[in-house]
C-alpha cells in the first residue's frame, strides 16, 4: 500500500507543532496526522493516520503526550487517500476503535471502490509521476470503518462539527471549532504547494488549493473554499504545510478565493508568489 518512494521523503525528517495547547499536529514532510485533546487526559483523538511508516512516530507522541497505553476515543478521517490512510489499519486494531469518515469515503477504505489515477502530467507531478498506480491503496477496514453521524458532530471531539467540503475526494471533509474558529482542513487547500518536491520539503510556499494531481471536481473544490472562507476561520491546520493564522491567513485565503482558478486549476495559470 502507498508508496515507498513518498515513504522515503518523508522519514527525512518529522516534526512536531503545537498551534493550540489541545492541538499536536504531526508532520511526516509529504502530510500531516493531528492528536486533538488535553495532554495527560483519557478524552482525545487521533485525525487522519499518515503514511504506512508514520505508525511508530504517532505512538511515540501518543504516550509522551497521553501517558503510556492511552488510546483514543476514536479515529477521525478527512478521506481515503493514501497518505491519510497509511496507518489506519494498524492503529485502529491496536487501539480496538472505530475509524469515522463520510459516507461517500466507505467505498474507498472497505475495499468495494479504488480512486481514479493520479495525474503525471499536472505540475511537476510529484507523487503521480513517482508512481503510475498511485493512489490505489487496497484498503479494507471491514466493520470499524464507521459512517460520521449525520448531525454534524465528531465522536470523541466534543465542541467540533465535520462540514462536508468536496472537491478533492466527493466525501472529503474538514473540522471547525466554532469557539477559536479553528479549521483542520484536511485537503481543501494547502499552505504548500504539494506538487513542487522544493515546496514540499521547505514548506517555503504560501496559501494553494487542494493537491492538483488528485482533486476531481474544481468546481465543487472552489465551492468548498469559498465555504470555509465565509466561517472566518482564525486558525488552519492543513494536511500539507504548516499551519496559518491571523492576518497572514486572511489575507492569503482572500487572495485564493478571488484567484482560484489561477492559482489551483491545472493548466489555469501558474502559481501566484504571495511573498
Amino acid at each position: 500500500m502507498g508508496n515507498k518512494i513518498v515513504e522515503g521523503l518523508s522519514a527525512i525528517t518529522t516534526s512536531l507543532q503545537e498551534p493550540t495547547s489541545d492541538i499536536l499536529v504531526m508532520n511526516f514532510t509529504i502530510v500531516t496526522a493531528c492528536l486533538v485533546g488535553i495532554p495527560d487526559s483519557n478524552e482525545w483523538v487521533l485525525v487522519d493516520t499518515g503514511l504506512e511508516n508514520s505508525e511508530e512516530f504517532i505512538l511515540e507522541c501518543v504516550e509522551k503526550r497521553f501517558g503510556k497505553d492511552s488510546k483514543p476515543k476514536s479515529i477521525i478521517l478527512t478521506h481515503g487517500h493514501f497518505d491519510h490512510v497509511g496507518s489506519v489499519i494498524k492503529l485502529s486494531e491496536l487501539w480496538d476503535v472505530p475509524v469515522y469518515i463520510h459516507e461517500l469515503e466507505i467505498p474507498y477504505v472497505t475495499g468495494k471502490k479504488d480512486y481514479p489515477l493520479a495525474d503525471p502530467t499536472v505540475d511537476e507531478g510529484l507523487v503521480a509521476k513517482m508512481s503510475p498506480s498511485f493512489p490505489h491503496t487496497s484498503i479494507d477496514l471491514g466493520s470499524r470503518a464507521e459512517v460520521l453521524p449525520r448531525d454534524g458532530s465528531v465522536p470523541g471531539m466534543p465542541g467540533w462539527k465535520w462540514i462536508h467540503t468536496p472537491g478533492h475526494t466527493e466525501g472529503h471533509i474538514s473540522l471547525y471549532r466554532e469557539k477559536d474558529a479553528t479549521l483542520i482542513l484536511g485537503d481543501a487547500f494547502s499552505t504548500t504547494k504539494q506538487e513542487s518536491l522544493f515546496s514540499v520539503i521547505t514548506q517555503r510556499e504560501k496559501i494553494s488549493g487542494p493537491p492538483k494531481y488528485l482533486t476531481t471536481n474544481w468546481r465543487a473544490a472552489e465551492t468548498s473554499v469559498k465555504d470555509l472562507k465565509d466561517l472566518n476561520p482564525s486558525l488552519v491546520i492543513p494536511s500539507h504545510g504548516k499551519y496559518m493564522e491571523g492576518e497572514e491567513l486572511t489575507k492569503h485565503l482572500e487572495l485564493l478565493v478571488r484567484n482560484f482558478d489561477e492559482i489551483a486549476i491545472p493548466g489555469e495559470g501558474r502559481f501566484v508568489n504571495q511573498d
